[in-house]
């Protein structure tokens, strides 16, 4: 699978490169908003070409499609799970923290998801962030 490829399966959702960094941008407080846009983009296609978070934004996908939950019961924690997974995979424990603060103010494209894959791309986002900034 490539990053295309998982990028029509986030599409086919409403999901798109686009909204996603609109969404990461949303939370960014800092300077030059557009050049970390850019980095971003590129950070985000890297991973998103990386199988293991394939399998996981696909895991979310399926399960949005095959499990049939009403809004997001405070018992269920398998969504956030995997948003946790993909973001501590990407950006290492630093980005828990960022998946939460993701998770908690659900900025852009976050808020219009289900619950599974609020977690996911929200992890997704907050792991590329926190890899981006981290970097020397």
């Amino acid at each position: 699978m490539r990053a295309g490829d998982i990028l029509r399966e986030l599409e086919s959702k409403g999901i798109t490169l686009e909204k996603m960094l609109d969404t990461a941008m949303e939370l960014y407080i800092g300077e030059n908003a557009g050049d970390v846009r850019k980095l971003l983009e590129e950070t985000m296609l890297r991973y998103l070409n990386d199988i293991n978070v394939q399998s996981l934004l696909m895991a979310a996908l399926l399960l949005e499609e095959n499990f049939e939950v009403e809004s997001d019961p405070v018992n269920l924690v398998a969504d956030e799970l995997i948003g946790i997974s993909i973001a501590e995979y990407i950006g290492g424990k630093m980005a828990l923290f960022n998946f939460f603060y993701y998770d908690t103010r659900k900025p852009g494209i976050l808020k219009e998801l289900p619950p599974f894959l609020d977690d996911a791309v929200g992890g997704f986002i907050a792991g590329c962030m926190t890899k981006l900034l981290s970097e020397d």
